[in-house]
């Protein structure tokens, strides 16, 4: 009886164990996400389900091109690519970015590039930071956030810069659905 009593002693220990390191990484290194919506294609598709580095922030800067999830509003969460970061200026003129002055090479939106029809305009339609945010540069704290899909995101261009704090984490690992597995930039 003893002898049944400690193993479901252990087992307890154990399970409780492992609930408490899922509980901790799920809520202070890594958490699943899904992609409600189409701003990100043709580079992420709604219905994605992806895994959020939550502990990158943390300890750097948000890079350049890097894909982030951040706080929105108290209840929404947004996934955007990084643009422009802390003392940068952004301009689109002619579909083609420049920033601080120096056009930038943006290939993951080329597929989209590619579709449009004659006629149909740009992708990313003429603005400056100055016109989209009153500001000259972007200050320390914050970050200017687009989606891939230009002509269909809400973004850095309406909602305005994403303060640091505000983002929750990188994210590059799509784990669902199994024919999308693998890391995306």
């Amino acid at each position: 009886m003893e002898q049944t009593k400690n193993e479901y002693w252990e087992w307890s220990k154990a399970l409780f164990i492992a609930f408490g390191v899922a509980l901790l990484i799920r809520y202070f290194l890594f958490t699943p996400i899904v992609v409600d919506g189409e701003s990100m294609n043709p580079t992420l598709d709604d219905g994605d389900r992806m895994i959020v580095n939550k502990i990158g922030y943390e300890v750097g800067e948000p890079n350049r091109y890097d894909i982030v999830v951040f706080h929105a509003s108290e209840n929404t969460d947004y996934i955007k690519r990084v643009i422009g970061l802390p003392g940068d200026h952004i301009a689109y003129k002619n579909d083609q970015l420049y920033i601080n002055g120096e056009p930038q090479n943006e290939p993951y939106l080329d597929s989209l590039k590619k579709e449009l029809n004659e006629g149909e305009g740009t992708l990313t339609e003429n603005f400056t930071l100055e016109e989209r945010t009153d500001k000259i540069i972007i200050p320390e704290g914050y970050v200017f956030v687009m989606g891939d899909n230009r002509r269909n995101s809400k973004d850095s261009r309406i909602i305005g810069l994403i303060s640091i704090d505000e983002i929750i984490g990188d994210t590059s690992l799509i784990f669902w659905p199994p024919s999308e597995i693998g890391i995306v930039k």
